[in-house]
Parts: C-alpha cells; sequence; structure tokens
C-alpha cells in the first residue's frame, strides 16, 4: 500500500503537470525575471527527485548531467520544454521504484549512497519534496499569468487520489 506522504507526493506532481497543460515550448523557455523559465522548473524539479529517490535511494542516474544545466544554484537557464518533461518522466518513473516501497518503518531512517548519508530522514526529505512541488506550482503558475495565459486551473484540483487516511 503506498504511503500517505508518497501519495501527497504523487497529487502535488499531477498538480504541478496540470499547472502547466498546454504551454508552449516558447512560452515555457521565457524568462520574466527574477523568475526562472518554466521549462528550468520543471528540470529542477526533477533534479530533486534524481538526487532523493533515485541516486541515494537506488545507487543509480537516469539524467547525469541534469544537476548541471537546472540544479540548485547553477547558472540560470532556459532547456527546451520537450527535454525537460522527458526527463521529469523518466526520473520520477525511476524515483517512484523506490517510492512505492516505502513503509513508516523507513520515514525515520536516513539514506546512504557509500560514505555520503542524507541530511534529513526519508520522511523529512518527503515532505520537502512535495512542498518543492508547490513552491513551484505557485511559481510556474504565476509565470503563465504574466505571460498574459487566460483559463488556468484553479487550485487545488481533484482530492480523490489523496484524501487523508491514517498511516
Amino acid at each position: 500500500m503506498t504511503h500517505p506522504l508518497v501519495a501527497q507526493l504523487h497529487f502535488a506532481r499531477r498538480e504541478f503537470a496540470r499547472c502547466l497543460a498546454g504551454i508552449s515550448d516558447e512560452d515555457a523557455c521565457r524568462r520574466l525575471l527574477p523568475m526562472n523559465c518554466i521549462s528550468w522548473m520543471i528540470g529542477h524539479l526533477a533534479t530533486q527527485e534524481q538526487f532523493y529517490w533515485v541516486y541515494f535511494a537506488q545507487g543509480k542516474l537516469v539524467r547525469p548531467h541534469l544537476y548541471e544545466l537546472v540544479g540548485h544554484g547553477r547558472p540560470a537557464s532556459s532547456p527546451p520544454l520537450e527535454e525537460m518533461w522527458q526527463a521529469w518522466q523518466e526520473i520520477t518513473a525511476a524515483a517512484d521504484e523506490f517510492l512505492e516501497t516505502i513503509t513508516p518503518e523507513l520515514m525515520t531512517t536516513y539514506l546512504t549512497q557509500g560514505e555520503e548519508r542524507s541530511r534529513e530522514t526519508v520522511g523529512t526529505m518527503l515532505q520537502r519534496n512535495t512542498y518543492h512541488y508547490w513552491f513551484h506550482t505557485g511559481e510556474a503558475h504565476a509565470v503563465r499569468q504574466r505571460l498574459g495565459h487566460g483559463d488556468l486551473p484553479e487550485f487545488v484540483g481533484d482530492m480523490s487520489t489523496a484524501v487523508y487516511r491514517p498511516s
């Protein structure tokens, strides 16, 4: 059974994707200072998932050079939308291989890769990842508003897949 916090991450991912439905490559690559462009946001969220759930949890990398392009603290970039969605889809699929195995007992443990240990527990990393999605969903929505996009989705959407249930 999927852990409730994993279900919340899945919901946050879907809301992020819903926020970006129908955006063109041209608009996704436009940077409205001081914000990053939307295509960068997609790749950036993928890098966090790759670092947490693919590298730390599974010892592999799906897109080894993605961090250099859209990682935290890296120079601004405007990568192609299709490339970032492809990376995001591949990485989140690989991340789910681990996320679907999370148990309540695992939530208070630290992930390790070689000599490196995560700074936070699995549960805290999961919360941070989910909140990171909500931050960038709001930012992407603001970018779309500034670009003049009409008929944007209302938030928060259909909660039927993320209803509260005790762990």
